[in-house]
């Protein structure tokens, strides 16, 4: 079985092979999307075993979504195929300085319906950590179901969760049950990683220290909130460090970055990394993706993520 087992929305991604308004492109590259694939990507490129479950359309995007989880390596045994849904869609500006246009089509889509009855029969033998954002309880109602019972079997077995709250409000009905949602969610998880500004969304709290206190009052030991070129506020137990970046040549495309961070700090633990240790090496890749074009073509494998630490000796 996989050390990690991520449950999500992959898309196919059309990213803009010139810069301009998207109705005005031509031409555009297809790859996937979607967090949780690249937080599985990631840890792929790394050397760790990963198994992500979903709903894909059996159309001809959502073939290809599934072509190329295998081709990265994803373990694909709890992917199932939806006859009366499509697989979700993004198009993606592209530009050659910070945050890229993304238009979604992702409404009804196949994954939006999946149920706590797609993670009965997975299996948890091995599994050494969940990880999931709060993407996927905002895109519907049995999709939010299933990621407490995926949360509630990860607990049951005493399976280490980890939770990116992501947080998408265009998604969420209103932000009273965003912030009532994700909290909840995050209460479950042993480590939570929001960015400064979703931390202050979701708590009402102002400063690291004050985000920081908040979860761990709700239960979660270990905090660590993505501060972009700052680095990383890094909190676990009574332990709390401020964990500078990497300086970087230029931002290219910005989005991927979490998730990236993410990728580092839950390969160092499962390499049984030093606490800090893992969260240099979540700002070291959140660093590489940025400085690259596209969702996750910047996530490295070993030999590069190496290269990358010797600048720095």
């Amino acid at each position: 079985m996989a050390d990690v087992i991520l449950m999500g929305e992959p898309m196919a991604l059309f990213h803009a092979d010139e810069e301009g308004a998207l109705e005005d492109v031509s031409h555009f590259t297809r790859s996937l999307a979607g967090a949780e694939v690249n937080v599985g990507i990631g840890l792929r490129r790394l050397g760790h075993e990963v198994t992500y479950i979903t709903k894909l359309g059996i159309d001809p995007f959502g073939k290809y979504i599934y072509r190329a989880l295998e081709r990265e390596g994803l373990g694909c045994d709890f992917i199932t195929f939806d006859k009366e849904h499509q697989s979700g869609l993004v198009m993606k500006s592209r530009v050659s300085s910070g945050e890229p246009v993304q238009e979604y089509y992702r409404k009804n889509s196949a994954a939006a319906y999946l149920t706590p009855a797609d993670v009965e029969h997975v299996d948890f033998k091995d599994v050494r950590i969940v990880h999931m954002t709060g993407i996927l309880p905002a895109i519907s109602e049995s999709a939010c179901a299933a990621a407490y019972r995926l949360i509630q079997k990860a607990k049951l077995e005493g399976v280490y969760i980890s939770f990116d709250p992501n947080i998408r409000p265009q998604l969420w009905h209103n932000n009273d049950v965003m912030v009532r949602t994700l909290n909840d969610l995050a209460s479950h998880a042993n480590m939570v990683l929001p960015g400064l500004e979703e931390g202050r969304i979701l708590t009402g709290r102002s400063d690291p220290d004050g985000i920081a206190d908040f979860y761990q009052e709700s239960g979660v030991r270990t905090v660590i909130i993505k501060m972009g070129s700052g680095g990383a506020y890094a909190c676990k137990g009574k332990e709390r460090h401020m964990v500078p970046g990497y300086p970087v040549e230029k931002v290219v495309d910005t989005v991927g970055a979490g998730d990236g961070f993410a990728a580092g700090v839950l390969s160092g633990r499962l390499e049984g990394l030093h606490f800090l240790e893992s969260v240099r090496r979540g700002n070291a890749i959140g660093a590489m993706q940025v400085m690259v074009a596209g969702d996750n073509e910047g996530l490295p494998r070993r030999e590069r993520l190496n290269a990358f630490f010797a600048r720095f000796l």
